[in-house]
């Protein structure tokens, strides 16, 4: 009888030990099967153009800032908005930019003293600030400052029509 009893002792023994085996199994080749691809983050944009302009008779006080994906944060006394600025137009900037050789220009055009009224203009293009005021203002950077204006213009006159938001493509 103590045989009897011994092997079956022995036969549930291999039993659990096949039934651990084979959960141990399971579980492992569920690990090992196919992999989740690693979650790619959106790519953040950079700033392209952060542009200042400050001062004059009217009391200036806008900035806009040019994302390299086309939006842009404007903001001044009246208006405060993301808008889209379409490709086209973020070409122009960039090559009037490059035609004005930014990257050779000194960090500060500053007015004669006793100059009043004029506007300072603060533009930061790739990691260069360069800062000039009214009558300062290097010809080559006019182009630049003209377009960014008209920019801002633009956004201020959308939003006065529109009384919305301007989320339209400039």
């Amino acid at each position: 009888m103590t045989s009897r009893k011994s092997g079956g002792i022995f036969i549930k023994k291999w039993w659990v030990i096949g039934v651990v085996l084979i959960i141990t199994l399971v579980v492992v080749s569920g690990c090992l099967g196919s992999k989740t691809p690693p979650v790619s983050l959106p790519h953040t944009p950079a700033v392209l153009v952060d542009y200042y302009r400050t001062g004059g008779f009217a009391g200036f006080n806008d900035r806009l800032v040019i994302f390299d994906n086309g939006v842009a944060v404007v903001s001044s006394k009246t208006v405060n908005q993301d808008i889209e600025i379409n490709k086209t137009d973020i070409d122009r900037i960039v090559t009037l930019l490059n035609q004005s050789q930014f990257s050779l220009l000194e960090g500060n055009y500053s007015a004669h003293h006793g100059s009043v009224d004029l506007i300072k203009y603060i533009i930061s293009y790739h990691s260069m600030t360069v800062i000039a005021e009214d009558s300062a203002i290097p010809p080559a950077l006019q182009p630049v400052i003209d377009e960014l204006n008209r920019i801002l213009t633009m956004t201020a006159s959308m939003k006065q029509t529109s009384g919305l938001a301007a989320d339209m493509p400039l």
